[in-house]
Protein backbone atom coordinates (compact mmCIF):
# COMPACT_ATOMS: atom_id res chain seq x y z
CA UNK A 1 0.00 0.00 0.00
CA UNK A 2 1.39 3.41 -0.95
CA UNK A 3 1.97 6.21 1.51
CA UNK A 4 -0.66 8.32 -0.24
CA UNK A 5 -3.30 5.61 0.08
CA UNK A 6 -2.34 5.02 3.73
CA UNK A 7 -2.78 8.73 4.47
CA UNK A 8 -6.08 8.83 2.60
CA UNK A 9 -7.29 5.81 4.57
CA UNK A 10 -6.37 7.44 7.89
CA UNK A 11 -7.97 10.74 6.96
CA UNK A 12 -11.17 9.05 5.79
CA UNK A 13 -12.37 8.76 9.41
CA UNK A 14 -12.73 11.34 12.22
CA UNK A 15 -10.51 9.21 14.47
CA UNK A 16 -7.73 9.46 11.91
CA UNK A 17 -8.03 13.24 11.75
CA UNK A 18 -7.93 13.53 15.54
CA UNK A 19 -5.14 11.00 16.10
CA UNK A 20 -2.93 12.62 13.46
CA UNK A 21 -3.44 16.06 14.94
CA UNK A 22 -5.52 17.13 11.94
CA UNK A 23 -2.83 15.82 9.61
CA UNK A 24 0.23 17.26 11.35
CA UNK A 25 1.38 13.75 12.34
CA UNK A 26 1.68 12.87 8.66
CA UNK A 27 4.80 15.02 8.39
CA UNK A 28 7.60 12.92 6.86
CA UNK A 29 10.13 14.57 9.18
CA UNK A 30 9.81 14.70 12.99
CA UNK A 31 6.04 14.13 13.23
CA UNK A 32 6.11 14.39 17.03
CA UNK A 33 7.76 17.80 16.91
CA UNK A 34 5.47 18.95 14.10
CA UNK A 35 2.45 17.70 16.07
CA UNK A 36 3.66 19.53 19.17
CA UNK A 37 4.08 22.73 17.15
CA UNK A 38 0.59 22.29 15.71
CA UNK A 39 -0.73 21.94 19.28
CA UNK A 40 0.37 25.51 19.96
CA UNK A 41 -2.38 26.86 17.68
CA UNK A 42 -5.37 25.61 19.70
CA UNK A 43 -3.42 26.36 22.89
CA UNK A 44 -3.61 30.05 21.99
CA UNK A 45 -7.38 29.77 22.53
CA UNK A 46 -7.21 27.33 25.45
CA UNK A 47 -4.92 29.56 27.50
CA UNK A 48 -7.75 32.09 27.76
CA UNK A 49 -9.98 29.61 29.62
CA UNK A 50 -10.24 29.40 33.40
CA UNK A 51 -7.89 26.66 34.68
CA UNK A 52 -10.69 24.19 35.47
CA UNK A 53 -12.19 24.55 31.97
CA UNK A 54 -8.70 24.24 30.47
CA UNK A 55 -8.08 21.01 32.38
CA UNK A 56 -11.49 19.63 31.37
CA UNK A 57 -10.62 20.23 27.70
CA UNK A 58 -7.28 18.46 28.22
CA UNK A 59 -9.05 15.53 29.91
CA UNK A 60 -11.67 15.32 27.14
CA UNK A 61 -8.90 15.39 24.52
CA UNK A 62 -7.01 12.67 26.41
CA UNK A 63 -10.10 10.45 26.45
CA UNK A 64 -10.91 11.14 22.79
CA UNK A 65 -7.25 10.54 22.01
CA UNK A 66 -7.40 7.05 23.54
CA UNK A 67 -10.23 6.21 21.14
CA UNK A 68 -8.61 7.87 18.11
CA UNK A 69 -5.12 6.49 18.73
CA UNK A 70 -6.59 3.02 19.27
CA UNK A 71 -8.42 3.27 15.95
CA UNK A 72 -5.21 4.19 14.11
CA UNK A 73 -3.20 1.50 15.90
CA UNK A 74 -5.72 -1.13 14.82
CA UNK A 75 -5.69 0.14 11.20
CA UNK A 76 -1.90 0.32 10.95
CA UNK A 77 -1.13 -2.73 13.10
CA UNK A 78 1.68 -0.94 14.93
CA UNK A 79 1.82 0.18 18.57
CA UNK A 80 2.17 3.94 19.05
CA UNK A 81 2.91 4.84 15.41
CA UNK A 82 4.61 8.16 14.71
CA UNK A 83 1.56 9.47 12.86
CA UNK A 84 -0.39 9.53 16.14
CA UNK A 85 0.31 12.96 17.61
CA UNK A 86 -2.84 13.72 19.60
CA UNK A 87 -0.74 12.58 22.56
CA UNK A 88 1.64 15.46 21.82
CA UNK A 89 -1.30 17.87 21.95
CA UNK A 90 -2.29 16.62 25.40
CA UNK A 91 1.29 16.54 26.67
CA UNK A 92 2.08 20.05 25.48
CA UNK A 93 -1.20 21.42 26.83
CA UNK A 94 -0.38 19.89 30.22
CA UNK A 95 3.11 21.42 30.10
CA UNK A 96 1.65 24.86 29.38
CA UNK A 97 -1.35 24.61 31.74
CA UNK A 98 -0.03 27.24 34.12
CA UNK A 99 2.67 28.82 31.99
CA UNK A 100 3.45 32.44 32.74
CA UNK A 101 2.41 34.87 30.01
CA UNK A 102 4.77 35.39 27.10
CA UNK A 103 6.18 33.54 24.13
CA UNK A 104 9.46 32.76 25.87
CA UNK A 105 7.56 30.73 28.45
CA UNK A 106 5.56 28.96 25.73
CA UNK A 107 8.77 28.11 23.87
CA UNK A 108 10.40 26.93 27.10
CA UNK A 109 7.38 24.71 27.80
CA UNK A 110 7.54 23.37 24.24
CA UNK A 111 11.25 22.57 24.59
CA UNK A 112 10.79 20.98 28.01
CA UNK A 113 7.91 18.86 26.77
CA UNK A 114 9.89 17.65 23.73
CA UNK A 115 12.85 16.86 26.02
CA UNK A 116 10.78 14.81 28.47
CA UNK A 117 8.83 13.15 25.64
CA UNK A 118 12.09 11.94 24.08
CA UNK A 119 13.96 11.18 27.34
CA UNK A 120 10.94 9.40 28.88
CA UNK A 121 11.96 9.40 32.57
CA UNK A 122 10.12 6.90 34.77
CA UNK A 123 7.13 6.33 34.84
CA UNK A 124 6.84 7.52 31.21
CA UNK A 125 9.42 4.91 30.14
CA UNK A 126 7.50 2.17 31.96
CA UNK A 127 4.21 3.29 30.37
CA UNK A 128 5.84 3.42 26.94
CA UNK A 129 7.07 -0.18 27.29
CA UNK A 130 4.19 -1.81 29.14
CA UNK A 131 0.95 -0.10 28.20
CA UNK A 132 -0.54 -0.82 24.79
CA UNK A 133 -3.29 0.46 22.54
CA UNK A 134 -4.72 3.94 22.62
CA UNK A 135 -4.21 4.37 26.36
CA UNK A 136 -0.56 3.36 26.09
CA UNK A 137 -0.03 5.80 23.23
CA UNK A 138 -1.51 8.65 25.25
CA UNK A 139 -0.26 8.15 28.79
CA UNK A 140 3.52 8.39 28.30
CA UNK A 141 3.10 11.84 26.74
CA UNK A 142 0.82 12.87 29.59
CA UNK A 143 3.65 11.99 31.99
CA UNK A 144 6.11 13.96 29.84
CA UNK A 145 3.71 16.91 29.94
CA UNK A 146 3.46 16.73 33.72
CA UNK A 147 7.26 16.63 34.05
CA UNK A 148 7.53 19.64 31.74
CA UNK A 149 4.83 21.46 33.75
CA UNK A 150 6.78 20.89 36.96
CA UNK A 151 10.07 21.97 35.37
CA UNK A 152 8.51 25.09 33.84
CA UNK A 153 6.90 26.05 37.14
CA UNK A 154 10.17 25.46 38.99
CA UNK A 155 11.95 27.69 36.48
CA UNK A 156 9.32 30.41 36.86
CA UNK A 157 9.56 30.21 40.66
CA UNK A 158 13.35 30.33 40.57
CA UNK A 159 13.42 33.35 38.25
CA UNK A 160 10.95 35.23 40.43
Amino acid sequence: MSIASSRARLLSHPAGWLATGFGSGLSPIAPGTVGSAAALLPWLLLRELPLIAYLLVVLATFLAGIWAAGWVIRRIGQEDPGVVVIDEFVGLWLALAAAPAGWLWALAGFALFRFFDIAKPWPASWADRKLKGGFGAMVDDAFAGLYALLALQAGAWWLN
